[in-house]
């Protein structure tokens, strides 16, 4: 009875070590890693198990306490609350997406799936022909596309000579010359017609010629009062209205050219890849093999073109290995890193000292691989538009390309244009209007006056005010009343 109670005992302490040993191992295994919020049910509950490859990539999977973590894993975790499946995430072994080899076959997630290594790729996987072709994609849960990543340090410039003329746009400008002349003209217009401003035109000289209203009107502009000092009220209405003006501009002015100085957004003379192509200080490159390369390879843009070509002729120096490479190089050398321009973003996000380029080529997604006969693709797609329409893929979106760096990028800086200024200009054209009327109102009142001591008509003295105010020659207008008889 001791005999076998002491067999019995042995059988049950090496089967425990056995599981232990077992357990242990799987655990070092550097190619599986535990996923934080995988389901926690066991496969005997009738659950379907799932194999997931994925990629090392910041911030869609991330290693964190010997965990993996990050965009795609929570992805996974709400696609596995929906469909009800256990999964287990392994890491693509060659550490690529998925390209065709020179052998023809396929490499990456791609190969790993083909090779039936992985049931589905939950990764920032591009969706391209190549790939479709071969596996089978979800719907995309990310939109991107191909933009350039630079440091702001490679590509900063001499300030331009008419630096300061940026804030405003062209329209704005032309605008603020015609204001300018307008007002002063308006000016010079109403202080010889208003009775208040210059009394008698025949004894006295006008001290608003046009040239002393222009200095006027500058004066205003520079926030300085000049001489001469309006009387009239028509002429103080047109002065007070051009002050308006010019001070709201100015501070409009000195805020737009405070944000330009603090943006930098003007110092990047690579806008566009054809910047990019014409230039010969900075190299650039992209993933090898990767869904960017074969788009400048595929591409017939003679630009792009132009790109496929630098960057075959030197594979070995300008292409990179992993996205994490590449960001590295772009902060330590003059390179500049072709690739995704949402991950551009990110990386643009956390090194402050990074910047994307605005132009954005070759419009894209990322996408769920999975083999082409699988039944997961359909449901996979279903479930991820359910997120889209919940808005928890934008959730996902916020939480991880927040960083500490968000807080330091600045809005894309422009100049400002007609429409921000639209209603500046209006009220000045009102004010215009209002002191030319003025001015009238007041010339007619001294005329009615004049016209009773007289015991004239209030037109016949009206229109000889304006002839006396205006320099009109008393001859030309006699000359014009005769022929006028004469036609009668």
């Amino acid at each position: 009875m001791d005999n076998g109670l002491h067999f019995m005992f042995c059988v049950i302490t090496a089967v425990l070590l056995l599981r232990e040993s077992s357990q242990t191992g799987e655990k070092n295994d550097p190619k599986m890693h535990p996923t934080r919020g995988t389901d926690s049910r066991e496969p005997e509950e009738g659950l379907p198990a799932l194999t997931v490859t994925t990629i090392l990539e910041d911030p869609y999977v991330m290693v964190r306490s010997a965990e993996l973590e990050g965009y795609c894993i929570d992805l996974l975790k709400a696609l596995a609350g929906m469909l009800h499946f256990h999964y287990k995430v392994k890491v693509v072994g060659d550490g690529q997406y998925g390209a065709v080899s020179p052998s023809g076959n396929w490499t990456g997630m791609i190969g790993e799936i083909l090779r039936q290594e992985a049931d589905i790729a939950v990764a920032p996987l591009t969706v391209t022909s190549a790939r479709e072709e071969v596996v089978s994609f979800t719907t995309p849960f990310l939109q991107t596309g191909i933009g350039i990543l630079l440091r702001k340090d490679t590509v900063s410039q001499e300030v331009s000579f008419f630096h300061f003329l940026a804030p405003f746009s062209k329209e704005i400008w032309t605008g603020l010359l015609f204001a300018y002349v307008l007002t002063c003209f308006c000016l010079f217009l109403v202080a010889r017609l208003s009775p208040c401003e210059w009394s008698e035109p025949k004894s006295e000289e006008n001290h608003f010629t046009f040239l002393n209203s222009l200095w006027f009107g500058a004066g205003a502009l520079a926030l300085q009062g000049v001489t001469p000092r309006p009387k009239a009220l028509s002429v103080r209405v047109i002065a007070a209205v051009w002050w308006l003006f010019t001070i709201a501009l100015l501070a409009a002015y000195i805020a737009n050219f405070t944000a330009l100085l603090s943006s930098g957004s003007e110092q990047l003379p690579i806008q566009t890849f054809e910047d990019l192509v014409k230039q010969r200080k900075i190299e650039f490159g992209t993933l090898e093999g990767s869904s960017t390369y074969y788009y400048f390879k595929n591409s017939k843009n003679p630009t792009h073109q132009m790109i496929y070509e630098y960057m075959d002729k030197r594979r070995d120096r300008v292409l990179v290995k992993t996205y994490q490479e590449a960001v590295q190089r772009v902060m330590e050398s003059n390179y500049a890193f072709i690739g995704e321009s949402i991950s551009q973003d990110l990386a643009a996000a956390r090194h402050c000292n990074l910047v994307r380029a605005p132009e954005v080529i070759g419009a894209r997604g990322f996408g769920i691989a999975a083999t082409q006969a699988s039944p997961w693709t359909k449901k996979l797609s279903i479930a991820v538009l359910k997120l889209r329409e919940s808005g928890d893929l934008d959730y996902l979106r916020n939480k991880w390309w927040e960083t500490s760096c968000l807080h330091k990028s600045r809005e894309r800086w422009s100049p400002l244009q007609p429409q921000a200024l639209g209603g500046l200009f209006l009220t000045l054209a009102i004010g215009l209007a209002l002191g030319v009327i003025a001015a009238v109102v007041e010339l007619s009142n001294k005329s009615r006056h004049a016209a009773g001591h007289a015991k004239k008509s209030c037109c016949s003295i009206f229109t000889e005010e304006i002839c006396a105010r205006l320099r009109i020659k008393e001859n030309t207008r006699q000359s014009q009343e005769t022929s006028g008889r004469a036609n009668a």
